[in-house]
């Protein structure tokens, strides 16, 4: 199992103004399926450490009046809370606009033989002022372990 970072080029069509991106990938035997389905398996059941960390961001974002990130929401239109912005076979985008920042998840799924596929998780970020960069400074060395722990559970499902 290998999960790496990887570069990102801006602008990114997924979100042509983000100012801030990471991606992490995992090459080798495991995810098969669509982007929106590998999307679902990855972030549909986070383990209590990650929900903990989600639930006091919540707490903490709401007294600022921004939006909370449900992970127990799945339908249609969302994949762990997060809206679905576009969707194909090979890639899904989640993610939405608020006050502070705007923000894309970017799936993409490419499959590298019967056995073999390749996940990448791009991160885009707008930041529209001051908190919004702040945020992104406090929260990114968790967004980091966040990202790579999922893409690990994921491979070794």
């Amino acid at each position: 199992m290998s999960i790496a970072p990887e570069p990102v080029s801006l602008p990114h069509p997924a979100l042509p103004e983000a100012d801030w991106a990471d991606r992490y990938v995992f090459s080798g035997a495991g995810p098969q399926g669509t982007a929106l389905e590998v999307s679902k398996r990855m972030l549909g059941r986070p383990p209590g450490w990650i929900r903990g960390l989600m639930a006091l961001r919540n707490r903490i974002v709401s007294l600022f009046g921004l939006k909370a990130a449900d992970l127990g929401v799945a339908d249609a239109a969302t994949v762990a809370g997060f809206p679905v912005v576009s969707e194909r076979d090979g890639q899904v985008v989640l993610g939405f606009n608020d006050s502070h920042l705007d923000f894309r998840i970017v799936v993409d799924v490419e499959a590298k033989g019967a056995d073999d596929s390749k996940v990448a998780v791009t991160t885009l970020v707008r930041r529209h002022n001051a908190f919004g960069r702040l945020y992104i400074a406090v929260v990114t060395p968790f967004h980091r372990v966040i990202v790579r722990s999922t893409l690990g559970r994921l491979a070794r499902d």
